[in-house]
This record gives structure tokens, C-alpha cells and sequence, in this order.
């Protein structure tokens, strides 16, 4: 007798490939592997707005976006030719806010992509409009304080 199609979201014991972190569902696997050089993913908390714009979102229920970048960023990588490449939601009228989740994502890019990679503060109101345009967005439930970024897609170099 078959085993029934497991619904999402998927558990650790669902991974059946080598080297994709656990939290990577199928369809996003899908979408990571789909998007093209310069096309935009957003990393967004549990507050952003993603059905509302986007007709690829990617739930990761009990996942906080440091642990979502760290994850897609072994998979995904940084454009070198696009700057800034990421950028780091601030509240309107704050462009040059900093907190702690925008510590953890740079963490991230930095560890993963072995350079420095500029993340430029965008104001919330603009935020959305440039998400708006990401190919993807995934929907962590990270409940820190404007905990939403955009990375935008390099190449592989042989």
C-alpha cells in the first residue's frame, strides 16, 4: 500500500536529497532553480503582506529569517554585478535603521558568499513596491522587527 502524499509543510524526515537543507521545500527548491540572474527573492517575516502581491510564496512556519537566508544562501547565489544586491527593510522616514535581524542576514551573506555583500536600508513604503516585483517570496514567522529582505540572484561561475 502507497504511503499518502505528505501535505506541506514537510519535515526533516521528508528530505530524501543529499546537501538540501531541510527547511528547503520542493517548491521552493523549484523556484530557487526556475529564477535567473538579477531576478529579485524576498525573505519576508511573519507581518509582510505576501499574498497580496506575489503568486510564488514559500511558507517556512516556525522559521525566522536568519535561519531561511542561511539555508536558501547554500543553494542561491548573490549577484557581484548588481549594487547593492540585497537590501534590508527600515521604517519610513528611517532609511538608515539597523537591527538585529539585519545583523543576522549579513551575517548570512557574508559567511555564505565569502565577501562582503552591501545591503542597502529601504524604507518600508518602498520595500513593498520593489518585493512587489520579486520573483519569490518566502514567508518565514520570524516575529523580529522589520526582518524582511530582498537578494537578488548571480550566476554559478565554472
Amino acid at each position: 500500500m502507497a504511503k499518502p502524499a505528505v501535505p506541506p509543510p514537510y519535515g526533516i524526515e521528508d528530505q530524501v536529497l543529499k546537501t538540501i537543507p531541510a527547511i528547503i521545500t520542493p517548491e521552493l527548491l523549484h523556484s530557487l532553480a526556475l529564477m535567473g540572474h538579477g531576478d529579485i527573492l524576498a525573505i519576508v517575516d511573519r507581518n509582510y503582506p505576501s499574498h497580496a502581491g506575489s503568486q510564488r510564496v514559500h511558507n517556512l512556519a516556525g522559521v525566522d529569517t536568519a535561519s531561511a537566508a542561511d539555508a536558501i544562501l547554500t543553494l542561491f547565489p548573490v549577484d557581484d554585478f548588481t549594487l547593492p544586491a540585497a537590501y534590508r527593510m527600515t521604517p519610513d522616514g528611517q532609511p538608515d535603521a539597523f537591527y538585529p535581524a539585519h545583523e543576522s542576514f549579513q551575517q548570512s551573506l557574508r559567511r555564505h558568499e565569502g565577501r562582503e555583500v552591501d545591503v542597502e536600508g529601504v524604507q518600508r513604503t518602498q520595500f513593498y513596491t520593489m518585493a512587489a516585483a520579486a520573483f519569490a517570496v518566502v514567508q518565514t514567522t520570524d516575529d523580529r522587527p522589520f526582518a524582511c529582505f530582498l537578494v537578488v540572484k548571480g550566476v554559478i561561475v565554472a
